[in-house]
């Protein structure tokens, strides 16, 4: 049986508008690999259920902004509402507080730090990392992640020295797509040698690219691939633009097949390591296509799976692990003696670990 036809015995997909050929194309690829698992992450920075998983009912691994709701570039495809669902903390002692009172209360075991950036495109963090030094230091398991931004060679040493686990960075490919979306002059050798800088630390560093990025059309996703080939990286998470957080009219919502084209292309340059998709796509229809072509390029990983995402998986042998972890840490994985996580199987109690498969 072929891919396509395994597909359209899904019932949630029975009305999908897959495109037969890049299917085929898929096809073609993923029978030349190992059937390796995929692995749906869970985090708890906003409600989730499918028909398929369910979501972690406690604050295992939360997201906290420095600076709340407020951005200083106000970028159009986000215009800072991926803050909203983030815990606010806009001063040390606050993260402090609510990290130590999450942990007591609901076994927090790492969190996501984030924040809007200044018209530099930078996050000023530097208040903070005597606080997250003190965490470390009193509980030495806690995993930490970090939104980067644009930094230098001295930025990403002081995040190192604080005790970041996993940094985290947007690489952009195309200089118009800087200066139009992002309201930003700085060209697009900034955000490699930002990448660059991170790599250069013993942290593990996870960029992003976001597909459609420039008004809902593929323009620097090449380039941006090629960037993340050039360095040491422990994987690279790809995002989808969602033109309703955007300004009516401006985004268009991406062909869900150039998407996925985006997708093979990722694997492909990326051969032999870690390829993710991230929390931020379109809903609904589109993102269950979505998500139907990342299982079939062979992606490691899917942050909030859509309906359907662990019957592909299945219908093309390929195994299913969950966790409710950021898609930049490793969460758990393996149970004493080798037993995996089954999908749908709370993993939040076991170990964290950091790890060149971050979903």
């Amino acid at each position: 049986m072929s891919w396509l036809e395994a597909l359209r015995s899904i019932e949630e997909l029975e009305d999908a508008p897959l495109d037969a050929e890049l299917i085929a194309q898929l096809e073609s690829a993923g029978r030349a690999r190992p059937a390796a698992p995929i692995r749906f992450s869970t985090p708890t920075f906003k409600d989730y259920a499918s028909t398929e998983l369910r979501g972690c009912s406690k604050n295992s691994f939360p997201a906290f902004s420095i600076t709340g709701g407020a951005c200083g570039l106000n970028c159009d495809h986000c215009r800072a509402k991926i803050l909203a669902p983030m815990l606010s903390a806009t001063s040390p002692e606050m993260l402090d507080r609510k990290v130590r009172g999450l942990i007591a209360s609901q076994g927090l075991q790492g969190f996501l730090l984030s924040g809007g950036s200044n018209r530099r495109n930078e996050i000023r963090y530097e208040r903070f990392y005597p606080t997250i030094e003190r965490l470390k230091r009193d509980h030495p398991g806690l995993r930490i992640a970090i939104h980067t931004a644009l930094t230098d060679a001295a930025g990403a040493r002081a995040m190192e020295a604080a005790g970041v686990d996993t940094a985290m960075m947007d690489v952009i490919g195309d200089d118009a797509t800087i200066r139009e979306v992002y309201h930003l002059e700085r060209p697009v050798a900034d955000f490699e040698s930002t990448l660059a800088a991170l790599c250069a630390t013993g942290m593990q560093v996870t960029p992003h690219i976001v597909i459609g990025l420039h008004y809902g059309r593929i323009l620097g996703e090449a380039a941006a691939l090629e960037i993340v080939s050039r360095h040491r990286v422990g994987s690279l998470v790809l995002v989808v633009v969602m033109p309703f957080y955007a300004v009516p009219g401006t985004f268009v919502v991406p062909d869900a097949a150039e998407v996925g084209r985006v997708f093979a292309a990722a694997r492909s340059r990326l051969a032999g390591r870690s390829v993710l998709l991230g929390c931020a796509r379109p809903p609904g229809m589109h993102k269950r296509v979505t998500d139907t072509y990342a299982v079939l390029a062979g992606l490691d990983g899917i942050a909030f799976p859509a309906d359907g995402a662990v019957a592909v998986a299945h219908a093309i042998g390929r195994p299913v692990e969950q966790q409710h972890a950021c898609c930049s840490i490793k969460l758990g994985g393996a149970r004493p003696g080798g037993e995996r996580v089954r999908a749908g199987e709370d993993a939040s109690d076991d170990a964290i670990t950091l790890g060149g498969v971050v979903a």
